[in-house]
């Protein structure tokens, strides 16, 4: 039996190496194509792209085109490895928005991590894309180079690592606390990880209706409270006024427990000590919070996601990030805001409670599927999420008025 290791390795180096390739979209077989594709008659869209420069949508794959980028800060759970060995990575993150959105991307590893040189570069290229998807770049440094570009350039910037994080999080949330019997706005919710991820994800939570007072967050060195002098700006947001300053004192009488942190940091204990009907998102990847069979054995009232494919309720990025870009595209979106965001979670989280297609089942060898405490999240193999979730955007950008074009036939 071959080992993990030696299959991804040769996945990725054979046939040939890298998992992305560009391709021809139009004819070359002869030499007026060649004369059509090339020299004199690529001058032609070139003189009107230099006289509007909205042209290039129409006479240049700039539309469909996404820059995956990133400078290797802070790759999946390997660490700050550098740009390089960052970019399988972005080729796999290439890979996911063709196979679920056929959106064209370029990946760029900038081998920088001085913000102001990243921005720059990011800046200066912007202009080849019809979208940024930021990727796996470390926190705080994250908010303000998504910030800053954002208000630079008139195209969609977005880091997958925190918004789309936050949307699959929140539309999962959504439909496990509607089965535990709970409203958004009453649950008292822990999140442990204030980083990226952490701090995006309750700013959705908290646009969805959650109750900040009710909300604790958890780094390495406790629950985020006004009387510690050591939080930057962005965990100084999300500091209470209270006396629970450990983990085990955030889980007491919690609802809600997310997990975005690492291995094994929850007890048993811990778990026991939330309130009836607890939901548990022990996110971190390979190895989460608590074991789910672990935490289901001490809990049968508990409903429990992972970031695993091998478990039930794995909360996993490929059902937000190709089509949000597909629907912001789709309508040529100066942006992507909290309207948009909004609208992939109510349509992801409608979409898991609709009865599972036997495709579906099918893919992933199950007998059935159905809403419930195990399947409060689409299958990310679900042909309904490219029909649905990029609808939903492109409206919700043009009601917000972001959108520069209609909705598409």
């Amino acid at each position: 039996m071959s080992t993990l290791k030696e299959d991804a390795l040769k996945y990725h180096a054979e046939p040939r190496p890298g998992k992305i390739a560009t391709h021809i979209t139009k004819p070359t077989a002869t030499q007026r194509d060649l004369a059509l594709a090339y020299s004199p008659g690529v001058a032609e869209p070139v003189r009107e792209i230099h006289k509007d420069p909205e042209a290039a949508y129409l006479y240049t794959g700039k539309g469909n085109l996404v820059a995956v980028i990133s400078d290797g800060s802070a790759v999946l759970g390997l660490g700050n490895v550098g740009a390089l060995a960052g970019k399988p990575v972005m080729e796999g993150k290439g890979l996911l928005f063709k196979r679920f959105a056929d959106i064209d991307v370029f990946d760029i590893e900038v081998a920088t991590q001085d913000v102001e040189e990243f921005i720059t570069v990011v800046k200066n290229i912007a202009g080849t894309f019809g979208g940024i998807n930021l990727e796996d770049i470390s926190a705080p440094r994250c908010f303000e180079i998504e910030k800053r570009l954002q208000a630079m350039l008139d195209i969609p910037v977005f880091h997958d690592d925190q918004h789309g994080t936050a949307v699959i999080i929140a539309a999962g949330l959504m439909n496990a606390l509607e089965i535990q019997g709970k409203k958004i706005g009453d649950v008292n919710i822990v999140c442990v990880g204030a980083g990226a991820a952490g701090i995006a994800s309750m700013n959705l939570l908290g646009a969805l209706g959650a109750d900040k007072q009710k909300l604790l967050m958890v780094d390495s060195k406790g629950v985020l409270h006004t009387g510690r002098t050591d939080l930057n700006a962005f965990k100084r947001e999300y500091a209470v006024d209270t006396d629970k300053h450990t983990l085990a004192d955030a889980c007491r009488d919690a609802d809600v427990f997310i997990g975005l942190s690492g291995p094994n940091i929850m007890s048993v204990d811990m778990l026991n000590s939330m309130a009836a009907n607890p939901v548990v998102f022990a996110l971190s990847n390979p190895d989460p919070e608590i074991n789910p069979s672990v935490a289901l054995a001490a809990r049968s009232d508990l409903i429990i996601a992972t970031g695993r494919s091998d478990y039930p309720n794995q909360i996993n990025n490929v059902l937000c990030f190709p089509f949000l870009f597909r629907g912001a595209l789709d309508v040529r979106a100066r942006c992507i805001n909290i309207e948009m965001l909004k609208a992939a979670v109510y349509t992801l989280a409608k979409l898991a409670r609709e009865p599972v297609p036997q495709d579906v089942l099918d893919a992933y060898g199950l007998e059935s599927l159905s809403f419930g405490k195990a399947s409060i999240i689409p299958k990310p193999f679900d042909a309904r999420l490219r029909e649905r979730v990029p609808k939903a955007v492109a409206q919700a950008a043009i009601d917000s008025g972001v959108a520069r074009l209609p909705l598409p036939l």
